[in-house]
């Protein structure tokens, strides 16, 4: 996967360019929890419902929740400072 090519699809505004994959997943394991993290990871590996289930062990709701929860903060500006390289 990707981090950049995910991480620019689901940003809706970013100015300056991402810095590079290690210093990107750093940002992310600070920012995200850990099921953030791990859902956000999985759905751009566009691993399939179930597989995620058997992952965070949650419901496909729960999921979709913590999905939205982790796009919300990359959303944020104070994340997507830290993500680029100024």
């Amino acid at each position: 996967m990707n981090l950049e090519d995910a991480l620019l699809s689901n940003i809706d505004k970013l100015v300056g360019r991402l810095k590079d994959e290690e210093e990107l997943k750093e940002v992310l394991k600070r920012k995200f929890t850990k099921k953030e993290l791990k859902v956000f990871i999985a759905k751009e590996e566009n691993k399939s419902i179930e597989e995620i289930k058997a992952l965070i062990n949650d419901d496909e709701e729960r999921i979709e929740e913590i999905h939205k929860a982790a796009i919300k903060k990359l959303n944020q500006e104070k994340v997507k400072k830290e993500l680029v390289n100024l």
